[in-house]
């Protein structure tokens, strides 16, 4: 049914709930998870970095490595193989075309609790994902 659940993180708490999810419904179906962290990069808002500034690949590196390490700190993933991946890009748009590109049989991502004011001022990506994906989506508060 679900045979690949694609988990976005940025590590936080939210995050981490999600996965948590994730991995229990991946252990009762025999699925395997995506486990996606996107580097927001100013370029995927249309900026572009004044001339003599940038930001070296090794810093960005570092930075997805670390950020997808700190997903799992504390959380049993058992028998179930997951499999990190990280992209660079603006997180709703980036976390759409993993779905796209991955086939991905549902995604299960956490939620910062926005209200639904606040939500549509900031543009949530959870939000966003939920709107416009192409298979299930599970919001874990």
């Amino acid at each position: 049914m679900f045979k690949t659940i694609l988990v976005p993180t940025d590590a936080s708490e939210a995050a981490q709930r999600a996965l948590k999810v994730a991995l229990e419904l991946a252990k009762e179906l025999g699925s395997r998870i995506v486990l996606l962290h996107v580097v927001f990069t100013p370029e995927a808002m249309g900026y572009t970095l004044s001339s003599g500034i940038s930001v070296p690949q090794e810093e960005i590196s570092i930075y997805w490595k670390e950020a997808l390490a700190a997903a799992t700190i504390g959380i049993d993933t058992g028998s179930v193989c997951i499999e990190k991946k990280h992209k660079p890009g603006h997180p709703g748009l980036a976390i759409l075309e993993e779905i796209k590109s991955g086939k991905i049989d549902l995604v299960v991502m956490g939620n910062r609790g926005y209200g639904p004011i606040a939500g549509a001022l900031l543009g949530s990506v959870s939000q966003r994902v939920l709107n416009q994906a192409v298979c299930p989506v599970m919001i874990v508060k």
